[in-house]
């Protein structure tokens, strides 16, 4: 193509009302720059300042961690009536089945806390924090599949390209440190079946892209391309930023693209993290007591309970929203065998840390939020035996609990019917948790938008409405 040509392509209307010497382009300009800016101030009192979400990936199964069925082992065996199914959607793998056989868990349930809450043998350690949770029994979602039901999640859409829970959040607040994102991921890996995990999961979708997680590793290197190559001095890479800079700025001003702003404000982002991120992954000044109570896998870099640690390091050091994905709850068969090992790497650093944040003066004013992208069924997917059986995917109703940050403590909250199958009270969508999450953080959810090809987006889309049975 002539290059002539090509550089006309690259005249954006924005350009067009850039180079404009009228009132008219200068407003046209800034009525398409508005929809870049954040909300200036919060819409309520909040009572968190940052979120700790703890997602599950895979889905637990609700029947053998949380929802206490005893009556079920009476009708262990039989074929779970048609008046509980009542027809609902099955997936692929379990709607060729002719029978639906109930399956009782097979692990024992015992009231916790000042609060009786119920709650398996599985998670003993969460058991001790039980008057520290508010454990919603009603979660609901529209996505029968993992990676629907997980951008949904996060999204708050089922179709790929919305922003995620932590981008909202950090554009509508802002950083609290300016040497760190206020958005942070980390991913640890279980001992059972896992499915794929996108990146926008923690991606910006159309916001800016500086509003997107930026994703921890286990190891000497966090933070993919952070550190100079060898042989080049911190001096060096300031003199190259400044250079840099100074042309990104030239862009900026003929083209007016937020995305070369974002690029300068990340360039100097990476600048002050080669120092500090180095200095937050160093765990070997943490105490014993501090490994003691996270447990033995909290030495290892990249688990869950080192995670776990990590995270409380980074709400220590005023990050906004920090995002735990755990993989391998995907318990289609052998799940006895297969929750136990995933409860075992995850129950006490889950506890550590809510006991961690509360005796350093944090619980208060952070959320914690622990869950999946759905529930699993009571009926047994294959065969069920004495010792073994396994659970599909239930999107009707599962658990998922969360403490702090204004969240009421020591409650459980809505009811499932008999087989854990429907909801019978209390019912909380995703979007009633992303609405009560931003409630929770001072921000009135229908007024956090951002204007995306003509039309004004929300994290809750056209639904969502507070759960105030919850709020504290």
């Amino acid at each position: 193509m002539n290059p002539i040509d090509q550089h006309k392509l690259l005249v954006t209307r924005r350009h067009f009302f850039n180079k404009a010497a009228t009132g008219v382009g200068t407003a046209a300009l800034a009525s398409l720059l508005g929809s870049e800016s954040k909300a200036a101030e919060t819409q309520f009192t909040p009572k968190a300042k940052r979120v700790i979400y703890l997602f599950q990936h895979g889905a637990p199964s609700q029947l053998d961690l949380f929802d206490y069925k005893p009556d079920l082992v009476k009708a262990r065996g039989t074929d779970l009536p048609e008046s509980i199914r009542m027809g609902q959607r099955l997936t692929g793998m379990t709607a060729y089945q002719t029978t639906f056989p109930t399956a009782p868990s097979l692990f024992k349930f015992k009231q916790h806390g000042k609060s009786a809450m119920w709650l398996s043998d599985l998670i003993p350690h969460t058991a001790k924090v039980a008057d520290e949770l508010c454990l919603i029994k009603s979660m609901k979602t529209e996505a029968i599949n993992h990676d629907p039901a997980v951008t949904f999640f996060q999204t708050g859409f089922q179709l790929a390209g919305r922003p995620s829970a932590g981008a909202w959040v950090s554009y509508g607040l802002g950083s609290m440190n300016q040497d760190l994102p206020s958005f942070v991921v980390m991913v640890s890996q279980g001992l059972g079946n896992s499915q794929a995990l996108a990146d926008r999961a923690w991606g910006s979708g159309f916001l800016p892209t500086k509003y997107q997680g930026v994703k921890f590793r286990s190891g000497a290197d966090p933070v993919l391309y952070l550190s100079n190559p060898e042989g080049y001095s911190p001096t060096a890479r300031r003199r190259f930023l400044d250079d840099l800079n100074k042309l990104n700025e030239m862009k900026m001003a003929e083209y007016q693209d937020p995305e070369i702003s974002t690029r300068i404000s990340q360039y100097e982002m990476a600048f002050r993290m080669q120092t500090s991120v180095p200095e937050l992954a160093d765990l070997s000044k943490e105490p014993e007591s501090t490994f003691e109570l996270y447990g033995p896998d909290s030495r290892k870099p990249g688990t869950y309970a080192a995670n776990c640690i990590l995270a409380r390091r980074l709400a220590e050091r005023g990050v906004r929203f920090i995002q735990l994905f755990h993989r391998g709850w995907d318990q289609h068969n052998n799940l006895p065998r297969e929750i136990a090992k995933q409860c075992g790497q995850t129950d006490q650093a889950s506890a550590a840390l809510i006991t961690d944040l509360k005796q350093r003066g944090l619980l208060d004013d952070t959320l914690v939020i622990w869950g999946g992208e759905f529930g699993r069924t009571v009926y047994s997917q294959g065969v069920l035996t004495a010792d073994n059986y396994g659970r599909d995917h239930h999107p009707r109703c599962f658990s998922l609990w969360a403490a702090g940050g204004g969240i009421k403590p020591g409650i459980t909250f809505g009811e499932t019917d008999d087989y854990s199958y429907n909801i019978t009270e209390n019912p909380v969508e995703v979007h009633d948790l992303h609405a009560t999450m931003m409630r929770c953080l001072g921000i009135d959810h229908l007024k956090l938008t951002y204007k995306f090809q003509g039309r004004h987006y929300r994290l809750t889309d056209v639904h969502g409405n507070v759960v105030k049975g919850i709020l504290a």
